[in-house]
């Protein structure tokens, strides 16, 4: 479980003092999946390195499976925006990077390359491979960790939409395989209800959650195409066009 309770982030001092997340409190039960959606620079990354343990609140707190975070965890696996791949390794070497900090076997890697497709590509490097294929490895290195929580922040951003919705079916049937408690930070609103059970809006910097809408149909089968999908698809809209009317 992930408690996140009157979370406050602040950046600079002094006059320089920016005021990123603003009393920002929801919860994600284990094995649940939450999607953060809200305007540019409203703080969701910020939030979610909060989670990762990779920047400190400045004010209260955030709980993963009972424990208050104070450092990065070997529960919890993050996916940047960017894949942070290192160019002069291979597809493998990329997967294996996190296993082999943390002195585990990599043993898992293989299996994992070729439930996202990447079998057969093991010996490439990044710049033999598609920004597709590049988001997939990044998600292979941490899938990798089999994690207890999985923050991805924007994973499928800036690729066309046949590929950004290829990677989406794949997160969504590798949640149903492994159960992981997942936190997905997005701009668009289609992904956020394809892949949240509940969408949390943000409001503008700084951040407070406005409204949290449940979407207990995620994940079934033909749900992309169907009238509820839609349904939520406008009400996020909705809501998000209502913060920019101030």
């Amino acid at each position: 479980m992930i408690q996140v309770r009157g979370l406050r982030i602040e950046y600079g001092r002094g006059r320089k003092r920016m005021l990123a997340v603003k009393a920002v409190d929801f919860t994600v039960p284990p094995g649940d999946f939450v999607a953060l959606i809200g305007p540019s620079g409203c703080g969701k990354t910020s939030i979610l390195l909060a989670i990762d343990g990779l920047i400190k609140p400045s004010g209260g707190e955030v709980l993963v499976g009972g424990e208050e975070v104070r450092g990065v965890r070997r529960d919890v696996a993050f996916v940047p925006q960017d894949a942070g791949l290192l160019p002069w390794k291979t597809v493998r070497a990329n997967a294996e990077l996190a296993l082999r900090l943390q002195k585990r076997s990599t043993d898992v890697v293989g299996p994992v390359l070729r439930e996202l497709g990447l079998g057969g590509f093991e010996n490439r490097y990044p710049s033999e491979l598609s920004e597709g294929m590049r988001r997939r490895v990044g998600i292979a290195r941490a899938l990798a960790l089999r994690p207890e929580v999985l923050l991805m922040d924007e994973p499928m951003a800036n690729l066309d939409t046949l590929t950004r919705e290829r990677i989406q079916d794949i997160i969504l049937r590798l949640w149903h395989m492994y159960r992981f408690t997942g936190i997905l930070v997005t701009h668009d609103i289609e992904e956020a209800v394809f892949l949240g059970r509940r969408i949390i809006v943000l409001s503008p910097r700084p951040a407070e959650v406005v409204e949290v809408l449940e979407n207990p149909e995620m994940g079934e089968l033909g749900y992309r195409r169907s009238p509820a999908f839609y349904r939520l698809v406008t009400e996020v809209r909705r809501v998000l066009k209502s913060l920019e009317a101030g």
